[in-house]
């Protein structure tokens, strides 16, 4: 090998070391700061209310998909044993695969037997920062437990106290997600540690800011 050749492949193998350490930092940011504060449905603390995040529809555009039905079928439970009272639905209402929010809220209240009147959608989470922005911004959570997969929880929990929550994350069921789809989810969750991690830092505004809502959590008077 040329010396020439030799000098490229030491600048290609700095410039990936360099890639990696670019993204890997971010990724060790969410879990470091999340760490603590992730359990199972049958562990979780209390808390008044449970944000659960949004993700893509099921194909007839009216069902959840398999993982949103997870993280509902969770955050049923924890209303069911008595760690929660209340549940905010965070996603995208003109996403790609339909209205997830009002999936969301079909399924917790017709399948899942939750109590409409405790059931608020937030159909302007279009990601996990505006989630959780939102969430505090305009519904004024200061304490939720936070609902989703393993794979996207140290995020969501790591983003959510960022932004001043006492958020903990609670691990949704994924009966029917395939290894293959959880493990390709994983990469995408480590690579979008970055945005996450970004967005903290110049503490972006959500992208839509509507005027705040009444609040989810009653204060005691003189607070």
């Amino acid at each position: 090998m040329s010396d020439l050749w030799r000098r490229w492949w030491k600048r290609l193998a700095l410039l990936g070391i360099a890639g990696l350490v670019v993204v890997s930092v971010p990724w060790a940011w969410t879990e470091i700061s999340a760490r603590g504060h992730e359990y199972d449905e049958t562990t979780a603390p209390t808390a008044e209310v449970v944000l659960v995040l949004g993700t893509a529809v099921a194909d007839d555009r009216q069902q959840p998909g398999d993982r949103l039905t997870g993280r509902l079928e969770t955050a049923a439970e924890l209303v069911r044993s008595g760690r929660a009272r209340k549940i905010l639905v965070s996603g995208d209402g003109g996403g790609d695969s339909g209205d997830e929010t009002a999936a969301m809220t079909s399924y917790l209240t017709g399948q899942l037997g939750i109590d409409p009147q405790h059931v608020v959608a937030d159909p302007f989470g279009l990601d996990t920062y505006d989630s959780c922005a939102r969430a505090r911004d305009v519904y004024g959570l200061t304490r939720a437990l936070v609902v989703t997969q393993s794979d996207h929880l140290s995020r969501a929990v790591a983003l959510c106290r960022r932004l001043g929550m006492d958020a903990d994350g609670v691990a949704a069921r994924c009966a029917d997600c395939s290894t293959f789809l959880l493990a390709g989810k994983a990469v995408r969750d480590y690579l979008a540690c970055t945005k996450a991690a970004w967005d903290a830092i110049r503490n972006r505004p959500p992208a839509v800011t509507s005027p705040p809502s009444p609040a989810l959590v009653e204060k005691p008077p003189g607070s």
